[in-house]
């Protein structure tokens, strides 16, 4: 299988050498992306390297992290790549554990491998701390909203996909920015594409992130938002309906009705200094208990509904 190796590049002049050394070790395609780097990233792979399998494509203007990846996996299609391999410039990802991310999907088990800096408990402990809290908070987030209940570490860039899936994700609407991981598992789960972790630890040196967490704060939680809607009912109301259609649906309806009864009961008690009888109390509680097992069952549903046939099993013709 032909593999291509595709590297974002902005501000890791110093530090893409050690990682382009390690990948001339494997006959892979490699495709450096200059997102506009103010530090010509580019032009300095092009001046220290002279091999036919390096390419440096220049993005005209900075696209950021998630458009540079788009632009290197437009360019390893169009020239025949199986498999397309996204790995950091910045040399926190080790080039020797392709194989390993790689062999899923020649194996036929997976459609799309990332990495997981969580496997290891002990190498936690190098992860810087606000690092590690914000990492732990987005995973269980994008449970909920890709789907995927069995993958850690979303934000983790190394990362490998088939060209199969590849060619059935619409790239204009992956997010160009720091979402686009987050995104990528959003719409990898809408094609029911099976997705693997890989252990992996993370190395970290003096490196500059160029990410701003406070932007991240308050980008994140609206797109969270729209992509969970999205994937509800793309799975449960437009694909298939199905008994955990009907369990979201009257799960909601009574647990909103036992709160919001319950509520209005208990302000006209303050009002009027009445108790409220039992069975006015009952009104509100039943609906409450019985929606929220209800949503428990959904949940269940939801968490054994994840992709388990990769798509290069499947008679699609691409």
């Amino acid at each position: 299988m032909k593999v291509g190796v595709v590297i974002p590049s902005y501000k890791v002049k110093n530090q893409i050498s050690e990682v382009i050394n390690k990948l001339l070790a494997f006959d892979f395609s490699i495709y450096i992306i200059d997102d506009k780097c103010p530090e010509n990233s580019g032009k300095f792979v092009e001046n220290n390297y002279n091999n036919d399998n390096i390419k440096v494509i220049y993005n005209e203007k900075n696209l950021g992290v998630g458009g540079a990846v788009k632009t290197g996996y437009k360019h390893a299609l169009a020239e025949g790549c199986e498999i397309i391999v996204k790995l950091d410039g910045d040399g926190q990802m080790d080039p020797e554990l392709i194989p390993n991310l790689i062999a899923p999907i020649v194996n036929k088990e997976a459609d799309y491998v990332k990495g997981n800096r969580f496997f290891n408990l002990e190498t936690l402990r190098k992860m810087p701390f606000f690092r590690l809290i914000g990492n732990s908070i987005l995973s269980l987030l994008n449970k909920g909203v890709n789907g995927y209940w069995d993958i850690l570490d979303p934000t983790n860039g190394f990362t490998a996909i088939h060209k199969n899936a590849l060619k059935l994700i619409n790239l204009k609407k992956l997010d160009n920015r720091y979402f686009f991981e987050s995104d990528m598992l959003f719409r990898l789960n809408t094609i029911k594409a099976v997705v693997q972790d890989m252990p992996m630890n993370a190395l970290y040196s003096n490196e500059k992130s160029n990410l701003n967490v406070f932007k991240v704060i308050f980008e994140f939680p609206p797109k969270y938002f729209i992509r969970f809607i999205k994937r509800i009912f793309y799975t449960y109301f437009l694909r298939n309906l199905n008994i955990a259609t009907f369990e979201l649906i009257f799960g909601l309806v009574l647990f909103i009705f036992g709160i919001i009864f319950g509520i209005l009961k208990w302000n006209e008690s303050v009002n009027t200094g009445v108790v409220a009888s039992t069975g006015t109390v009952m009104i509100a509680v039943l609906p409450i208990i019985l929606g929220f097992q209800l949503l428990l069952s959904f949940l269940n549903f939801d968490i054994s509904n994840i992709p388990t046939k990769p798509l290069s099993k499947n008679n699609f013709k691409f």
